[in-house]
């Protein structure tokens, strides 16, 4: 008896292989169904039954949030009247591993009565699905992983594999951007890494700020009580000349034997590390990581607005 763990590189080898063969499938065929669903004035409807109508869940959600409106219909329950969703411009796809299941017989030729284009992903391209349709998906693959060749298992992975080249063709032909993949994304921190700026997160923030004359206790007084470890060292004007960090207070220590004297101007860091208001603020994460600090200045041109945390960003899910 096989170990577990060759059972499970097995089956992984198994559908690798599946996946790979997959790219003898990508011909004339391929490019017709991406075009027509490309230039189709309607919605793409994906049916199926059993495993495949799982998957074809998954190619909805996949195409809905890519840009190309799509519908799941069951195929038994499109016979006992959700047919009615079918309207005349939309691409009807139906995906099946043999082709030849009673329900998606009965389904095809409503759905050429109708006169939709159809495209068929299908496991078995002499099926009577495959017969039927307009384009053909060949999804055929060697063995399944199941030790029986029964459960549907390297066929499923092809069919989903198949369905993401499409949408992800079909994202090119559309122009599709991040920003257009953000309108369908807002929840999570997927979302919020497209579409959070620099300004949602820095307003509700202390803005610790001192003129370059003052004094290292009224620096502390600023730092302590705006709890930040930082303050930024600004001009009458607001215009950014520097911060001074925890660091910079430790640094000044080993700098100077007389400290009664020494000003924010003697040990702010000038020209420091600074992000417009209007950045992403997965833009501004990157800056914190790129140069291992904790704390950002955020401006406007050479305007001082406040101070971005490593702590909002934790505390919106970024990291």
């Amino acid at each position: 008896m096989a170990s577990i763990r060759q059972v499970a590189l097995q089956t992984i080898e198994l559908e690798a292989s599946s996946v790979a063969g997959l790219a003898a499938f990508i011909n004339e065929d391929f490019e017709k169904a991406v075009q027509a669903i490309f230039a189709g004035k309607g919605r793409l409807v994906v049916s199926g039954i059993g495993k495949s109508a799982i998957i074809a869940q998954k190619i909805v959600a996949t195409f809905n949030s890519t840009g190309t409106p799509s519908l799941f219909m069951h195929a038994a329950d499109a016979i006992h009247g959700d047919l009615g969703m079918v309207q005349q411009n939309d691409v009807v796809m139906v995906i099946s591993k043999s082709g030849e299941s009673p329900e998606i017989k009965v389904l095809v030729p409503l759905i050429k009565n109708f006169g939709n284009t159809l495209i068929a992903m299908v496991g078995n391209p002499q099926s009577y699905l495959a017969r039927n349709a307009s384009i053909i998906l060949n999804t055929s693959v060697a063995q399944e992983a199941c030790p029986n060749n029964l459960a549907p298992t390297s066929s499923t992975t092809a069919q989903l594999v198949m369905g993401d080249a499409l949408a992800i063709c079909l994202m090119e032909l559309n122009g599709f951007q991040s920003t257009d993949f953000a309108k369908f994304h807002p929840g999570g921190s997927l979302g919020k890494k497209l579409y959070l700026r620099v300004s949602d997160l820095f307003a509700d923030n202390e803005k610790p700020r001192v003129l370059p004359h003052q004094s290292l206790k009224e620096v502390i007084v600023e730092m302590t009580g705006k709890r930040l470890g930082i303050t930024a060292v600004v001009d009458q004007e607001e215009n950014l000349l520097g911060i001074i960090t925890d660091g910079d207070l430790r640094r000044m220590l080993e700098k100077y034997k007389d400290i009664e004297a020494v000003t924010a101007g003697d040990i702010m860091t000038k020209n420091p590390k600074s992000i417009e208001a209007g950045e992403l603020a997965v833009s501004a994460l990157d800056v914190l990581r790129k140069y291992e600090i904790s704390q950002l200045a955020v401006t406007e041109g050479s305007r001082y607005l406040g101070i971005v945390h490593l702590h909002d960003l934790i505390r919106e899910g970024l990291i």
